[in-house]
Protein backbone atom coordinates (compact mmCIF):
# COMPACT_ATOMS: atom_id res chain seq x y z
CA UNK A 1 0.00 0.00 0.00
CA UNK A 2 2.98 2.35 0.57
CA UNK A 3 3.38 3.21 -3.12
CA UNK A 4 -0.34 3.78 -3.78
CA UNK A 5 -0.03 7.51 -3.21
CA UNK A 6 2.71 7.73 -5.83
CA UNK A 7 0.57 5.88 -8.36
CA UNK A 8 -2.13 8.41 -7.55
CA UNK A 9 0.31 11.29 -7.92
CA UNK A 10 1.62 10.23 -11.32
CA UNK A 11 -1.93 9.58 -12.57
CA UNK A 12 -2.71 13.26 -11.88
CA UNK A 13 0.21 14.59 -13.94
CA UNK A 14 -0.71 15.52 -17.54
CA UNK A 15 0.97 13.51 -20.29
CA UNK A 16 2.16 10.77 -17.97
CA UNK A 17 0.19 7.63 -18.69
CA UNK A 18 0.86 3.96 -18.13
CA UNK A 19 3.66 3.73 -20.74
CA UNK A 20 5.68 6.50 -19.11
CA UNK A 21 4.91 5.21 -15.62
CA UNK A 22 6.27 1.81 -16.69
CA UNK A 23 9.38 3.51 -18.07
CA UNK A 24 9.91 5.28 -14.73
CA UNK A 25 9.38 2.06 -12.76
CA UNK A 26 12.00 0.31 -14.82
CA UNK A 27 14.44 3.19 -14.44
CA UNK A 28 14.03 3.93 -10.72
CA UNK A 29 12.76 0.67 -9.24
CA UNK A 30 9.80 2.34 -7.54
CA UNK A 31 7.48 5.25 -8.14
CA UNK A 32 8.55 6.76 -4.80
CA UNK A 33 12.08 7.10 -6.20
CA UNK A 34 10.77 8.44 -9.51
CA UNK A 35 8.62 11.03 -7.71
CA UNK A 36 11.73 12.38 -5.95
CA UNK A 37 14.01 12.26 -9.01
CA UNK A 38 15.72 15.37 -10.38
CA UNK A 39 15.07 16.82 -13.81
CA UNK A 40 18.39 15.40 -15.04
CA UNK A 41 17.61 11.95 -13.70
CA UNK A 42 14.16 11.99 -15.31
CA UNK A 43 15.72 13.01 -18.64
CA UNK A 44 18.30 10.24 -18.37
CA UNK A 45 15.45 7.78 -17.71
CA UNK A 46 13.98 8.71 -21.09
CA UNK A 47 11.24 11.18 -20.16
CA UNK A 48 10.61 14.05 -22.59
CA UNK A 49 10.77 17.71 -21.59
CA UNK A 50 7.02 18.38 -21.46
CA UNK A 51 6.12 15.53 -19.04
CA UNK A 52 9.22 16.41 -16.98
CA UNK A 53 8.04 20.01 -16.68
CA UNK A 54 4.54 18.84 -15.77
CA UNK A 55 5.88 16.48 -13.11
CA UNK A 56 8.14 19.12 -11.54
CA UNK A 57 5.22 21.56 -11.40
CA UNK A 58 2.62 19.13 -10.07
CA UNK A 59 4.76 17.60 -7.36
CA UNK A 60 5.21 21.10 -5.91
CA UNK A 61 1.43 21.58 -5.93
CA UNK A 62 0.24 18.15 -4.80
CA UNK A 63 0.06 16.89 -1.25
CA UNK A 64 -0.20 13.16 -1.93
CA UNK A 65 -1.43 12.32 1.57
CA UNK A 66 -4.19 14.91 1.16
CA UNK A 67 -5.08 13.45 -2.25
CA UNK A 68 -5.35 9.98 -0.69
CA UNK A 69 -7.58 11.44 2.05
CA UNK A 70 -9.88 12.87 -0.67
CA UNK A 71 -10.36 9.37 -2.06
CA UNK A 72 -11.19 8.01 1.38
CA UNK A 73 -13.67 10.81 2.09
CA UNK A 74 -15.48 10.06 -1.17
CA UNK A 75 -16.25 6.55 0.10
CA UNK A 76 -14.03 5.02 -2.60
CA UNK A 77 -10.84 2.99 -2.66
CA UNK A 78 -8.02 3.22 -5.17
CA UNK A 79 -6.53 0.39 -7.20
CA UNK A 80 -3.19 0.85 -9.04
CA UNK A 81 -2.50 -1.18 -12.17
CA UNK A 82 0.21 -3.27 -10.51
CA UNK A 83 -2.13 -4.38 -7.70
CA UNK A 84 -3.12 -8.05 -7.98
CA UNK A 85 -6.78 -7.06 -7.55
CA UNK A 86 -6.77 -4.89 -10.69
CA UNK A 87 -9.17 -6.43 -13.28
CA UNK A 88 -7.10 -8.89 -15.30
CA UNK A 89 -8.85 -8.27 -18.65
CA UNK A 90 -8.36 -4.51 -18.43
CA UNK A 91 -4.77 -4.85 -17.26
CA UNK A 92 -3.83 -6.55 -20.54
CA UNK A 93 -4.76 -3.46 -22.57
CA UNK A 94 -1.84 -1.24 -23.64
CA UNK A 95 -3.63 1.93 -22.49
CA UNK A 96 -4.95 0.65 -19.16
CA UNK A 97 -5.74 3.40 -16.63
CA UNK A 98 -2.85 3.68 -14.14
CA UNK A 99 -5.37 3.79 -11.29
CA UNK A 100 -9.03 2.98 -10.81
CA UNK A 101 -11.28 4.58 -8.21
CA UNK A 102 -13.89 2.14 -6.93
CA UNK A 103 -17.00 2.32 -4.78
CA UNK A 104 -18.25 -1.17 -4.02
CA UNK A 105 -16.52 -4.50 -4.53
CA UNK A 106 -14.74 -6.43 -7.25
CA UNK A 107 -14.80 -10.23 -7.28
CA UNK A 108 -13.32 -13.04 -9.35
CA UNK A 109 -16.75 -13.51 -10.96
CA UNK A 110 -16.26 -10.17 -12.72
CA UNK A 111 -13.86 -11.87 -15.12
CA UNK A 112 -17.03 -13.40 -16.64
CA UNK A 113 -18.36 -10.03 -17.70
CA UNK A 114 -20.38 -8.75 -20.63
CA UNK A 115 -20.74 -5.07 -21.44
CA UNK A 116 -24.17 -3.87 -22.57
CA UNK A 117 -24.43 -0.49 -24.24
CA UNK A 118 -26.87 1.46 -26.37
CA UNK A 119 -28.73 4.67 -26.98
CA UNK A 120 -29.93 6.98 -24.24
CA UNK A 121 -33.12 7.52 -26.27
CA UNK A 122 -34.15 3.87 -26.16
CA UNK A 123 -37.48 2.53 -27.36
CA UNK A 124 -39.65 0.25 -25.24
CA UNK A 125 -38.31 -2.65 -27.29
CA UNK A 126 -34.71 -1.67 -26.61
CA UNK A 127 -35.21 -1.20 -22.87
CA UNK A 128 -37.07 -4.52 -22.60
CA UNK A 129 -34.35 -6.36 -24.53
CA UNK A 130 -31.58 -4.90 -22.35
CA UNK A 131 -33.45 -5.56 -19.11
CA UNK A 132 -34.40 -9.17 -19.84
CA UNK A 133 -31.07 -10.17 -21.39
CA UNK A 134 -29.21 -8.76 -18.38
CA UNK A 135 -31.61 -10.35 -15.91
CA UNK A 136 -31.13 -13.77 -17.49
CA UNK A 137 -27.37 -13.46 -18.04
CA UNK A 138 -26.70 -12.87 -14.34
CA UNK A 139 -28.42 -16.20 -13.62
CA UNK A 140 -25.36 -17.71 -15.30
CA UNK A 141 -23.00 -15.71 -13.06
CA UNK A 142 -22.20 -13.19 -15.80
CA UNK A 143 -21.43 -9.69 -14.49
CA UNK A 144 -23.12 -6.91 -16.49
CA UNK A 145 -21.04 -3.81 -17.23
CA UNK A 146 -22.47 -0.55 -18.53
CA UNK A 147 -22.18 3.22 -18.18
CA UNK A 148 -25.07 4.32 -15.91
CA UNK A 149 -26.56 6.48 -18.69
CA UNK A 150 -30.27 6.79 -19.37
CA UNK A 151 -31.89 4.30 -21.74
CA UNK A 152 -30.13 1.02 -22.49
CA UNK A 153 -27.45 1.39 -19.78
CA UNK A 154 -29.99 1.92 -17.01
CA UNK A 155 -32.19 -0.95 -18.24
CA UNK A 156 -29.19 -3.32 -18.28
CA UNK A 157 -28.13 -2.35 -14.75
CA UNK A 158 -31.69 -2.76 -13.45
CA UNK A 159 -32.09 -6.15 -15.11
CA UNK A 160 -28.89 -7.39 -13.47
CA UNK A 161 -29.91 -6.03 -10.06
CA UNK A 162 -33.41 -7.49 -10.19
CA UNK A 163 -31.98 -10.80 -11.37
CA UNK A 164 -29.92 -10.90 -8.17
CA UNK A 165 -26.60 -10.62 -9.99
CA UNK A 166 -23.59 -8.36 -10.15
CA UNK A 167 -23.28 -5.21 -12.22
CA UNK A 168 -20.57 -2.57 -12.66
CA UNK A 169 -21.08 1.02 -13.82
CA UNK A 170 -18.12 2.81 -15.40
CA UNK A 171 -18.32 6.57 -14.96
CA UNK A 172 -17.17 9.42 -17.19
CA UNK A 173 -16.55 11.66 -14.17
CA UNK A 174 -14.99 11.50 -10.73
CA UNK A 175 -16.13 8.67 -8.48
CA UNK A 176 -17.54 11.26 -6.07
CA UNK A 177 -20.09 12.40 -8.66
CA UNK A 178 -23.10 10.54 -10.07
CA UNK A 179 -24.01 11.30 -13.68
CA UNK A 180 -26.79 11.57 -14.60
CA UNK A 181 -27.82 12.78 -11.15
CA UNK A 182 -31.30 11.26 -11.39
CA UNK A 183 -29.64 7.83 -11.44
CA UNK A 184 -28.29 8.36 -7.91
CA UNK A 185 -30.60 5.74 -6.40
CA UNK A 186 -29.64 3.25 -9.10
CA UNK A 187 -25.94 4.00 -8.48
CA UNK A 188 -26.28 3.19 -4.78
CA UNK A 189 -28.03 -0.09 -5.63
CA UNK A 190 -25.14 -0.92 -7.96
CA UNK A 191 -22.63 -0.27 -5.16
CA UNK A 192 -24.50 -2.84 -3.04
CA UNK A 193 -24.40 -5.53 -5.77
CA UNK A 194 -21.25 -4.60 -7.63
CA UNK A 195 -19.26 -1.42 -8.10
CA UNK A 196 -18.93 2.04 -9.56
CA UNK A 197 -15.58 2.49 -11.33
CA UNK A 198 -13.82 5.59 -12.65
CA UNK A 199 -10.34 6.40 -13.88
CA UNK A 200 -10.97 10.13 -13.42
CA UNK A 201 -9.73 12.02 -10.36
CA UNK A 202 -11.93 13.11 -7.49
CA UNK A 203 -13.98 16.16 -8.45
CA UNK A 204 -13.77 15.65 -12.23
CA UNK A 205 -17.07 16.76 -13.85
CA UNK A 206 -18.71 14.68 -16.62
CA UNK A 207 -17.07 16.44 -19.56
CA UNK A 208 -17.77 15.18 -23.09
CA UNK A 209 -14.09 14.42 -23.73
CA UNK A 210 -14.15 11.88 -20.88
CA UNK A 211 -16.65 9.50 -22.43
CA UNK A 212 -14.52 7.98 -25.22
CA UNK A 213 -11.95 7.12 -22.52
CA UNK A 214 -14.76 5.76 -20.34
CA UNK A 215 -15.98 3.58 -23.24
CA UNK A 216 -12.61 1.85 -23.67
CA UNK A 217 -12.77 0.82 -20.00
CA UNK A 218 -16.31 -0.53 -20.43
CA UNK A 219 -15.18 -2.82 -23.23
CA UNK A 220 -11.78 -3.53 -21.65
CA UNK A 221 -13.39 -4.98 -18.53
CA UNK A 222 -15.46 -7.51 -20.47
CA UNK A 223 -15.24 -10.64 -22.60
CA UNK A 224 -17.56 -9.05 -25.14
CA UNK A 225 -19.78 -6.07 -25.87
CA UNK A 226 -23.49 -6.29 -26.66
CA UNK A 227 -24.99 -3.29 -28.46
CA UNK A 228 -28.71 -3.49 -27.76
CA UNK A 229 -30.03 -0.47 -29.63
CA UNK A 230 -28.02 2.36 -31.19
CA UNK A 231 -28.13 4.77 -34.12
CA UNK A 232 -25.23 4.90 -36.59
CA UNK A 233 -23.48 7.79 -34.86
CA UNK A 234 -23.42 7.14 -31.13
CA UNK A 235 -21.18 6.40 -28.20
CA UNK A 236 -22.35 2.77 -28.25
CA UNK A 237 -21.03 2.34 -31.79
CA UNK A 238 -17.71 3.85 -30.70
CA UNK A 239 -17.61 1.32 -27.86
CA UNK A 240 -18.25 -1.50 -30.35
CA UNK A 241 -15.39 -0.26 -32.52
CA UNK A 242 -13.03 -0.06 -29.54
CA UNK A 243 -14.12 -3.54 -28.44
CA UNK A 244 -13.18 -4.97 -31.84
CA UNK A 245 -9.76 -3.28 -31.62
CA UNK A 246 -9.29 -4.81 -28.16
CA UNK A 247 -10.07 -8.27 -29.50
CA UNK A 248 -13.44 -8.52 -27.77
CA UNK A 249 -16.49 -10.28 -29.20
CA UNK A 250 -19.11 -7.87 -30.54
CA UNK A 251 -22.81 -8.76 -30.30
CA UNK A 252 -25.89 -6.87 -31.47
CA UNK A 253 -29.66 -7.18 -30.98
CA UNK A 254 -31.52 -6.83 -34.29
CA UNK A 255 -33.98 -3.96 -34.43
CA UNK A 256 -36.88 -2.49 -36.32
CA UNK A 257 -35.69 -1.50 -39.83
CA UNK A 258 -37.87 1.62 -39.66
CA UNK A 259 -36.42 2.81 -36.34
CA UNK A 260 -33.46 5.25 -36.35
CA UNK A 261 -32.50 3.76 -32.97
CA UNK A 262 -31.67 0.44 -34.66
CA UNK A 263 -29.65 1.57 -37.69
CA UNK A 264 -26.36 1.08 -35.87
CA UNK A 265 -27.12 -2.34 -34.43
CA UNK A 266 -28.44 -3.64 -37.74
CA UNK A 267 -25.31 -2.43 -39.52
CA UNK A 268 -23.12 -4.15 -36.92
CA UNK A 269 -24.86 -7.42 -37.76
CA UNK A 270 -24.29 -6.81 -41.47
CA UNK A 271 -20.60 -6.22 -40.70
CA UNK A 272 -20.25 -9.50 -38.81
CA UNK A 273 -21.37 -8.89 -35.23
CA UNK A 274 -23.05 -11.89 -33.61
CA UNK A 275 -26.84 -11.56 -33.81
CA UNK A 276 -28.45 -12.01 -30.38
CA UNK A 277 -32.02 -13.12 -29.75
CA UNK A 278 -31.49 -14.81 -26.38
CA UNK A 279 -28.80 -15.41 -23.75
CA UNK A 280 -27.71 -18.69 -25.34
CA UNK A 281 -26.37 -16.78 -28.35
CA UNK A 282 -23.97 -14.99 -25.99
CA UNK A 283 -23.13 -17.87 -23.65
CA UNK A 284 -22.30 -20.21 -26.53
CA UNK A 285 -20.13 -17.67 -28.34
CA UNK A 286 -18.16 -16.83 -25.19
CA UNK A 287 -18.01 -20.51 -24.20
CA UNK A 288 -19.58 -19.78 -20.82
CA UNK A 289 -21.05 -22.89 -19.21
CA UNK A 290 -24.79 -22.65 -18.67
CA UNK A 291 -26.28 -23.67 -15.36
CA UNK A 292 -29.52 -25.37 -14.42
CA UNK A 293 -31.46 -22.11 -14.52
CA UNK A 294 -32.13 -22.46 -18.26
CA UNK A 295 -33.86 -25.80 -17.83
CA UNK A 296 -35.72 -24.68 -14.74
CA UNK A 297 -37.28 -21.65 -16.39
CA UNK A 298 -38.61 -23.76 -19.25
CA UNK A 299 -40.36 -26.21 -16.94
CA UNK A 300 -41.52 -23.70 -14.36
CA UNK A 301 -42.82 -20.97 -16.68
CA UNK A 302 -46.09 -19.59 -15.37
CA UNK A 303 -49.01 -19.98 -17.77
CA UNK A 304 -52.39 -18.22 -17.92
CA UNK A 305 -54.85 -20.05 -15.69
CA UNK A 306 -58.21 -18.83 -17.04
CA UNK A 307 -59.86 -18.31 -20.41
CA UNK A 308 -60.09 -14.61 -19.59
CA UNK A 309 -56.33 -14.35 -19.09
CA UNK A 310 -55.72 -16.22 -22.35
CA UNK A 311 -58.13 -13.89 -24.13
CA UNK A 312 -56.28 -10.78 -22.94
CA UNK A 313 -52.87 -12.27 -23.77
CA UNK A 314 -54.00 -12.90 -27.34
CA UNK A 315 -54.30 -9.15 -27.81
CA UNK A 316 -50.87 -8.35 -26.35
CA UNK A 317 -47.64 -8.28 -28.29
CA UNK A 318 -44.13 -6.96 -27.83
CA UNK A 319 -45.27 -3.53 -29.01
CA UNK A 320 -47.34 -1.61 -26.42
CA UNK A 321 -51.10 -1.49 -26.85
CA UNK A 322 -53.51 0.88 -25.08
CA UNK A 323 -56.18 -0.49 -22.74
CA UNK A 324 -58.85 1.19 -24.89
CA UNK A 325 -57.67 -0.80 -27.90
CA UNK A 326 -57.86 -4.05 -25.92
CA UNK A 327 -61.44 -3.10 -24.97
CA UNK A 328 -62.27 -2.58 -28.63
CA UNK A 329 -60.67 -5.84 -29.76
CA UNK A 330 -61.97 -8.06 -26.96
CA UNK A 331 -65.38 -6.51 -26.32
CA UNK A 332 -64.75 -6.85 -22.56
CA UNK A 333 -65.44 -4.15 -19.96
CA UNK A 334 -62.49 -1.92 -19.09
CA UNK A 335 -62.71 -2.87 -15.40
CA UNK A 336 -62.40 -6.58 -16.26
CA UNK A 337 -59.43 -5.92 -18.54
CA UNK A 338 -57.67 -3.75 -15.97
CA UNK A 339 -58.00 -6.33 -13.17
CA UNK A 340 -56.87 -9.15 -15.46
CA UNK A 341 -53.85 -7.17 -16.64
CA UNK A 342 -52.88 -6.66 -13.00
CA UNK A 343 -52.94 -10.44 -12.46
CA UNK A 344 -50.90 -11.00 -15.64
CA UNK A 345 -48.34 -8.47 -14.39
CA UNK A 346 -48.03 -10.31 -11.08
CA UNK A 347 -47.46 -13.56 -12.99
CA UNK A 348 -44.74 -11.92 -15.08
CA UNK A 349 -46.63 -12.42 -18.34
CA UNK A 350 -47.45 -8.78 -19.10
CA UNK A 351 -46.05 -5.42 -18.14
CA UNK A 352 -47.22 -1.83 -18.02
CA UNK A 353 -45.12 0.64 -20.01
CA UNK A 354 -47.07 3.68 -18.75
CA UNK A 355 -49.94 5.77 -20.08
CA UNK A 356 -52.34 2.76 -19.82
CA UNK A 357 -50.28 0.77 -22.35
CA UNK A 358 -49.26 -2.86 -21.92
CA UNK A 359 -47.13 -5.42 -23.70
CA UNK A 360 -45.96 -9.01 -23.31
CA UNK A 361 -42.90 -9.80 -21.23
CA UNK A 362 -40.42 -11.17 -23.80
CA UNK A 363 -38.89 -14.60 -23.25
CA UNK A 364 -35.11 -14.14 -23.48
Amino acid sequence: MSDHKYWLGFSLVPEIGIKRITLLLNAFGSLANAWAASSTQLQQAGLDQTPIANLLRFRKQLDLDAEMAKVERSGAWMLPLKDDRYPALLAKQPDSPPVLYIRGTLTSQDERALSMVGTRKATTYGRDAAYHLAKNLVKHDVTIISGLAHGIDSAAHRGALEGGGRTIAVLGCGIDKIYPSDNTKLAHQIIEQGALISEFPIGMPPESRNFPRRNRVISGLSLGVLVVEAPEKSGAMITASVAAEQGREVFAVPGNIFSPASTGTNRLIQDGAKLVTNVNDILNELNITQNAFETRTITEKIAPSTDLEENILEHLGLDPIHVDEIVRLSGLPVATISSTLTILELKGLARSVGHMQYCLVPDM
